[in-house]
């Protein structure tokens, strides 16, 4: 089993110090037989986040970038990520965006400030038009939005859906259908550990109702394509 492994630039939104892309790329290049890094950068860093992306590109090897709208304060569509998507667009690497609710702040006074509307997958439509080699992860079960995540997918043909950070008896009957027809060249394994172990994961997977041809696609052979690692 192999894993992405990222943290979340939130600090200007959040105020939390951020953990440094090159320590999670230095720490994946140790373990490089089941580690693969992505980087994430607040969008509010502009031009100078677009640098650090170019960097971290050629020199660490990242394989993709992780943004959190609602940690990180944003709409996916909003302009001033867009030079910031240019480099990774540039360099043929996946941007893997959090969509629906998160955990994050869940029953906390507030939600901790953390505004779930950011994280609506519709917005990615707009990201996925103006930037049509790019390929997007939109990151879970879309919760509540799940026909808005599948109806980005089927339409861009570079939006795919991961599985992660639900169990996946508790997957939509819906995103059960797209995973096993329409879509079951874009869907992506994923756990979300520590949140879910992996084995929760794969088992409660193994009792779905997943086709016979979808289910390698989905636990292995789709992510192998997209993050290009044969």
């Amino acid at each position: 089993m192999a894993a992405v492994i990222f943290t979340v630039d939130a600090e200007s939104e959040m105020g939390f110090w951020r953990i440094d892309n090159e320590e999670v790329a230095e720490v994946a290049a140790q373990n490089n037989d089941a580690l693969i890094p992505f980087a994430s950068i607040d969008p509010a860093r502009g031009k100078m986040g677009a640098r650090e992306a170019r960097r971290l590109i050629e020199e660490y090897g990242v394989r993709g970038f992780k943004f959190h709208p609602s940690q990180q304060g944003f709409t996916p569509n909003d302009r001033k990520a867009y030079v910031l998507y240019e480099e990774i667009a540039a360099a043929g690497l996946p941007a893997l965006f959090h969509t629906g609710q998160t955990g994050v702040g869940a029953g906390v006074p507030g939600g901790m400030g953390i505004l779930l509307h950011y994280s609506n997958p519709m917005y990615l439509d707009q990201v996925a038009a103006d930037f049509p080699t790019m390929p997007i992860i939109m990151a879970h079960p879309s919760f509540p939005w799940q026909d808005e995540a599948l109806a980005v997918a089927t339409h861009k043909p570079t939006v795919y859906i991961d599985l992660s950070g639900w169990s996946p008896k508790y997957f939509p009957p819906n995103l059960v259908q797209y995973a096993n027809t329409l879509l079951k060249h874009r869907v992506l394994f994923g756990s979300d550990y520590p949140v879910i172990t992996p084995d929760r994961w794969i088992a409660d997977f193994e009792k779905l109702d997943i086709k016979a041809d979808a289910r390698p696609l989905i636990m292995r052979e789709n992510a192998i394509k997209l993050l290009k690692l044969q």
